[in-house]
């Protein structure tokens, strides 16, 4: 199995990853391994949580917007 070393680790970032592993029941190495693979995986997002979301923003748009106003929003600034 590959390794790999990481030098030069900010003191802050090595106390809070020691401090989840020890939260864990994990050793650094593992921990490290966790967070590598947290990091690199594709996060999954359900269909349901997407229209959750969706539902949520259009909710924060009030009124809606006429192509012209879209036309002056692009063209605004431009010479």
């Amino acid at each position: 199995m590959p390794s790999i070393t990481v030098k030069n680790i900010p003191e802050p970032v090595y106390k809070k990853l020691k401090q989840q592993a020890e939260a864990q029941h994990r050793s650094m190495n593992s921990e490290i391994i966790a967070c590598l693979e947290r990091s690199v995986e594709p996060k999954r997002v359900s269909p349901d949580e997407i229209l959750r979301q969706a539902r949520m923003m259009r909710k924060k748009v009030k009124g809606s917007v006429s192509a012209e106003e879209i036309r002056d929003a692009i063209n605004q600034g431009r010479p």
